[in-house]
């Protein structure tokens, strides 16, 4: 019997040894089983979180409110009161054969600012960016420009306004010089375009870009599926197309509506419609005939825009593409007066015009775009008693079509070429554009 023990006991070992690895086993695949269960609910977290983030981002994008404040004001810390500073430098070369600076549009009176700008090198609109929450109700911001474009070196103040952070119900009252809410393109700041010049529709009715001293509100309705803005504007009608602060200085007003959405997770879109009215007295257009023009009367424009943003999953970073367009009516009626040498001429004036333009800009890879855009213009006047030969002429459609490359080699910096063709009434001329875009400095996210 103990030779039998004795035999045996090696066998009994064996078993237990087996034993204790498949339990050692057991609670290594239990294991396994609750680490991968937690992973996976640790990877659903981080989707519901991104998918969150992304709905958030795409509302924060549709809203045209100033950044959210940099620190209350109440802070003990000195950064508080610090205003974020940056300076836009923008250059260019051009290459064209027709007229450079101001010129004559068919059928258009058209402000001092309308025009191609001088040939070769020259200074863009560069541009120093002050800005800040002045404390938690209230937000500042200002910009001047420096402008070489029409040949002689001007500054301007483009922007210079207060805006509420608090008002209660999804209001917010802007006060200063700012740029009108209307359209789409005419509240962007030129290092933001698409391409190196303003739309055709834009520097004809606009003289490029409506920027004035007033004050605007915006009401946001409490949606969530879509987002609803309306505005409204009153300014002092001192730039084109208004002049002379008429009414009591009071010169201009306009009302906008505007509507965003998404469509999945990869495509958003924005749409609105605008009316400015203005009443110009004696404001003076240029480029129409052997003199200046002064207009005195009555100036609206209709605008409806729409805007479609598409990248896969929300990552513009690798491919994105913006589809941007624009319909633009004014109608102008009112009297005109021309001093032609020792002869002062009276007139009568009633004019009719549309314009539109429609463009693309597509990131193909990381840094690098394509894009092209096409705009035309159509009038329909009735002018008497004075000298305006190209008033007159609202028979031609003047169109332009541009195609553009740019390299952005960071969110700082961005090279661009583009090129141009000009016809009917516009000099049937070619245009080509070197330009360079910098950013130096803490500058905040651009609108939608």
């Amino acid at each position: 019997m103990a030779l039998c023990g004795l035999l045996a006991s090696p066998q009994v070992a064996r078993a237990a040894a087996d034993g204790a690895v498949a339990e050692l086993r057991n609670e290594i695949q239990q294991m396994k089983r609750d680490y991968e269960a937690r992973i996976r609910a640790l990877e659903d977290r981080v989707q519901e979180a991104e998918g969150t983030a992304r709905r958030a981002a795409s509302q924060a994008a549709r809203s045209e409110a100033p950044p959210p404040p940099l620190a209350p004001a109440r802070s003990r810390s000195a950064n508080a009161f610090n205003p974020a500073v940056s300076m836009i430098l923008q250059g260019r070369y051009a290459a064209f054969g027709g007229q450079e600076g101001q010129r004559q549009v068919p059928g258009y009176l058209l402000g001092e600012e309308t025009g191609r700008g001088p040939k070769g090198f020259s200074l863009g609109e560069s541009e120093l960016d002050i800005s800040a929450n002045i404390d938690d109700r209230f937000y500042g911001f200002f910009d001047v420009a420096f402008n070489q474009e029409n040949g002689d070196p001007s500054f301007d103040v483009e922007e210079a306004y207060l805006q509420t952070l608090a008002l209660p119900a999804g209001f917010t009252l802007k006060a200063g010089q700012f740029f009108s809410a209307i359209g789409y393109q005419n509240s962007r700041h030129s290092h933001t375009w698409d391409f190196i010049d303003q739309p055709l529709a834009y520097e004809a009715m606009l003289n490029t870009q409506l920027s004035d001293a007033g004050v605007q509100l915006r009401w946001v309705a409490p949606t969530d599926a879509v987002y609803l803005e309306l505005g409204s504007e009153a300014f002092a009608g001192v730039s084109y197309p208004t002049s002379g602060r008429a009414n009591g200085g009071v010169g201009s007003a306009a009302f906008f509506a505007k509507m965003s959405g998404d469509i999945g997770d990869s495509s958003t879109w924005k749409a609105g419609v605008s009316y400015l009215m203005t009443d110009p007295r004696d404001r003076e257009s240029t480029g129409s005939g052997a003199a200046p023009l002064r207009f005195t009367g009555d100036s609206d424009i209709a605008i409806a825009d729409f805007v479609w943003k598409w990248s896969p999953h929300g990552n513009f970073r690798e491919r994105n593409f913006i589809f941007q367009a624009e319909y633009l009516h004014r109608h102008e009626k009112g009297r005109l007066r021309q001093q032609v040498g020792a002869a002062a001429l009276a007139g009568r004036y009633r004019g009719d015009q549309d314009g539109f333009y429609v463009q693309g800009a597509y990131q193909f890879m990381p840094r690098w775009r394509v894009g092209l855009r096409y705009g035309q213009l159509f009038s329909s006047n009735n002018v008497s008693g004075v000298d305006a030969p190209s008033l007159a002429r609202d028979g031609l459609s003047p169109w332009r079509a541009s195609a553009m490359l740019d390299f952005s080699n960071s969110e700082f910096s961005r090279l661009r070429l583009q090129y141009s063709h000009e016809g009917a009434g516009l000099g049937n001329d070619n245009l080509l554009f070197l330009q360079y875009i910098m950013s130096i400095g803490s500058h905040g996210a651009h609108q939608f």
